[in-house]
């Protein structure tokens, strides 16, 4: 038998039984739909989130008090660790290539003006934060450029903290009492939206020192130093731990970079959609058990048929590889329409819910179909073996 009559012969078996064939390539089709439906799910959230990461830029440092990772004794066995402070931040504005430090604190706080009382997120941060995190004033300015121990109580609103206290008046030089505490109004954010579930905009901004004062606080939360865009990073943090070091007598800090946060979270997010992939992957083992039982059914009801091609000479190896056709052949079709139908279901919720993170992704796609069709493969073994190992006369005389 020649190869094109076997993929004659193969697809008139599948046409034959049309019924029969669209309801086994039916399993595989759903398994490769769901793995295509979750993987985007997975591949968009993975993309919204590192969107959103790095919207502010990925050419900041993160300082952070106290040592991520300590080997040996503790180190406060010979020393203890130093809080960051306003003056480790101003040192570090002579750090090489740097050109900001924002100082950070933040916290919960009530803000009262002209009757009205809204609880709000306070971020108390040096005069650089706007520019650093790339945030736009809409009205007055930002923080002034005092120096960060002796700065004056003024306060700058978000965008959501503004509409509910003031509505659309005019806010500046307005006092207004945050934690207690009196400050003069002299700006108003634009709006920033949420990032990872924060809404920055009903915030309002102080400076670094009071927000010290104000959540009793000896030293900062975090240090942030925004450096020249192509400057290599590892002198940036060499030049860090210089500075640090130099003050605090030890390394008690930790310096992150933001393509370590990112390697850290796209780590994370390979491994969720990998396993969303698998959790779709397991209806593709039904599809599996379907082929492998339709075929069954098919090496039975064509005994007969099978006997006659042994009749006129063909071999035991064409015999299974007509049947591994046919399994794969299934599995493919399948397969090819559960993409079908995955594609188009992403395509529509893109286009009537923009908002939803849902992102086709291609390796998946590709691994799906691929392991459609090996799954089809291997259901496809034992029956076509089956139909091989028939003998000639003995399938003949078979009702």
């Amino acid at each position: 038998m020649l190869a094109r009559d076997a993929i004659r012969f193969t697809l008139r078996s599948v046409l034959a039984h049309r019924l029969r064939s669209a309801l086994t390539s039916l399993g595989i089709g759903i398994g490769v739909t769901a793995v295509v439906l979750l993987t985007s799910i997975g591949q968009g959230v993975s993309q919204y989130i590192v969107e959103e990461f790095t919207q502010f830029g990925t050419n900041i440092l993160a300082i952070q008090p106290g040592k991520a990772n300590t080997l040996g004794v503790s180190a406060g066995v010979f020393n203890s660790v130093r809080p960051l402070s306003l003056a480790d931040a101003e040192a570090l504005r002579r750090v090489p290539y740097a050109t900001h430090s924002v100082p950070l604190v933040s916290g919960q706080a009530s803000v009262e003006a002209r009757g009205r009382e809204r609880s709000v997120m306070v971020f108390a941060v040096g005069p650089a934060f706007d520019i650093a995190f790339a945030f736009d004033v809409a009205l007055g300015e930002f923080l002034p450029e005092d120096e960060l121990d002796r700065a004056r109580p003024v306060a700058v609103l978000g965008a959501t903290a503004y509409e509910e206290l003031y509505g659309s008046e005019n806010p500046l030089n307005d006092r207004v009492r945050i934690g207690g505490d009196r400050y003069r109004v002299i700006g108003v954010m634009e709006a920033k939206g949420d990032t990872l579930g924060f809404d920055l905009d009903d915030s309002v901004y102080i400076p670094a020192a009071s927000g010290l004062a104000m959540f009793n606080r000896e030293g900062l939360q975090e240090i942030d130093l925004l450096y020249e865009e192509n400057a290599p990073v590892e002198e940036v943090i060499a030049g860090v731990e210089r500075v640090l070091v130099a003050r605090h007598g030890g390394e008690d800090f930790t310096v992150i970079s933001q393509q370590q946060m990112l390697d850290v979270l796209g780590s994370i997010l390979n491994v969720l959609t990998l396993g969303i992939a698998a959790l779709g992957g397991i209806s593709l083992l039904g599809g599996g058990v379907g082929i492998f039982t339709i075929m069954t059914i098919a090496v039975r009801e064509r005994t007969a048929e099978i006997g006659l091609l042994r009749a006129v000479g063909a071999q035991r190896r064409r015999i299974s590889q007509l049947f591994l056709g046919e399994a794969v052949l299934l599995a493919g079709l399948g397969g090819l329409g559960g993409l079908l139908v995955g594609f188009t279901v992403v395509g529509i919720v893109q286009v009537i819910v923009p908002a939803f993170p849902a992102q086709i992704a291609p390796l998946y796609v590709i691994l799906a179909e691929a392991v459609a069709v090996l799954i089809g493969l291997v259901a496809g073994v034992l029956p076509a073996r089956a139909a091989a190992a028939l003998e000639p006369v003995e399938a003949l005389t078979t009702e």
